[in-house]
């Protein structure tokens, strides 16, 4: 009887930011000083910042970091605020304006609404990151606590943070999505523009000369957008083929 060798089905070790990402509570509040929980993640990976910068993860989030990382327990840094209750953000319907500014700010996408229209948040999918409050022109948002005397991790769940996790991910691939098709309307906008300068009889020199002045515009700008296209090109493909560090 033949006995085949087994394959190795032990996988690697998923990458250190991966697995920071994975313990912290994925608010997207911004309060450790980074835009969103990946890149702080890959910050403390790195070395660039402190494990213990996450006000939402509280003491118990700091914890969790150190044992992965192998380093001590120390205090939540207080510069980047303070444990608390979970909150969520409710919008005072009577004075909403439409305005779209809290959705905008909103990077989960927990509020929804039109231009002009009321604007109501699902408190189910709010994360009380805070990030709506300040952009409201009329004051009209106010932060609940919801958790009672829980804070930190006792406040929030892990399957709370997965899920604001995948919302937020959509949420930037939205966006991304959305500038693409805008960018690519203005560049088809701009090349209609451009042979329509291209065809068009001219009755005088000084139409001539205007028309060469609009067209050399026009021109420039469609050479912007398609060296901005290909420099985020290039930053995405730079960003994918990274290698991961190794601070283990």
């Amino acid at each position: 009887m033949l006995f085949l060798p087994m394959k190795n089905t032990v996988s690697a070790p998923a990458p250190l930011a991966d697995r920071i990402e994975d313990l912290l509570p994925q608010t997207q509040c911004t309060k450790c000083g980074y835009p969103a929980c990946r890149p702080y993640a890959e910050a403390i990976a790195s070395g660039e910042a402190s494990h213990n910068q996450c006000p939402p993860g509280g003491a118990e989030g700091v914890a969790r970091l150190a044992t992965l990382l192998g380093k001590p327990v120390i205090p939540l840094n207080l510069v980047h605020g303070q444990e608390r209750p979970r909150p969520v953000a409710v919008i005072d319907e009577t004075l909403c304006i439409g305005c779209t500014l809290c959705i905008q700010a909103c990077p989960v996408d927990a509020i929804i609404g039109a231009g002009k229209q009321m604007h109501t948040v699902v408190q189910e999918l709010c994360t009380g990151c805070d990030l709506c409050v300040a952009p409201c022109p009329v004051d009209c948002i106010a932060m609940v606590d919801v958790t009672g005397e829980r804070t930190g991790w006792d406040a929030w769940s892990q399957q709370q943070a997965d899920d604001a996790r995948r919302r937020h991910d959509f949420h930037v691939m939205r966006l991304r999505r959305d500038k693409e098709e805008n960018d690519a309307r203005l560049a088809a906008k701009a090349a209609a523009k451009l042979q329509t300068l291209e065809t068009e009889a001219t009755a005088s020199p000084e139409q001539q000369a205007e028309q060469a002045r609009k067209k050399a515009i026009v021109q420039a700008a469609i050479e912007r957008a398609r060296l901005k296209k290909e420099q985020m090109a290039a930053a995405a493909s730079a960003t994918a083929a990274a290698p991961e560090k190794s601070h283990e």
